[in-house]
């Protein structure tokens, strides 16, 4: 099981660990990131990305940051389960891209930059996935409209029937 203190030896002060319902946590800054986890990935035996995230925090109550971007990593040997966080603020919310270290992470990642505009350099391919390539916005937004912004009237109807 990983320890706090290895990761506070390796990377000081600068991460906080917590855990809930049986959940461990490792927030980390931006800036670290990438090296804590290469760190996990290479050191810690935590060999599969289940996940990539993010969190619009824009409104919410004692947030210090717009996003937060959430790797959800398994060391697959011993079941262990961990959660890192980090967060990225605009005007230009950019992360170094794990895909070096995790190759799933392709997709996780487009999906993360088409829905809420983070920016992963390095990475591959990084396009839209889920939206067109005409569409200007990132709809998980906060400050995206509910009905959106009039970019839908050029996009076919499609009936239950046709679908």
């Amino acid at each position: 099981m990983l320890e706090e203190s290895v990761l506070k030896e390796r990377f000081g002060d600068t991460i906080a660990m917590s855990e809930f319902r049986d959940n461990r946590r490792v927030s980390v800054s931006a800036e670290l990131a990438y090296g804590l986890l290469e760190y996990l990935k290479l050191h810690c035996a935590f060999d599969f990305l289940v996940d990539v995230t993010a969190v619009d925090y824009l409104e919410y109550e004692d947030a210090t940051d717009r996003f937060g971007v959430i790797y959800c990593l398994l060391n697959t040997h011993a079941g262990e389960r961990l959660i890192v966080k980090t967060y990225v603020n605009d005007p230009n919310p950019t992360l170094k891209s794990v895909y070096e270290l995790w190759r799933g992470s392709d997709w996780m990642e487009r999906e993360v930059f088409d829905m809420f505009g983070i920016t992963f350099s390095g990475h591959p391919d990084l396009r839209r996935i889920l939206s067109p390539d005409e569409f200007s916005a990132h709809p998980l937004r906060k400050d995206y409209p509910l009905k959106g912004r009039g970019e839908r009237h050029n996009f076919p109807v499609i009936t239950r029937a046709e679908s």
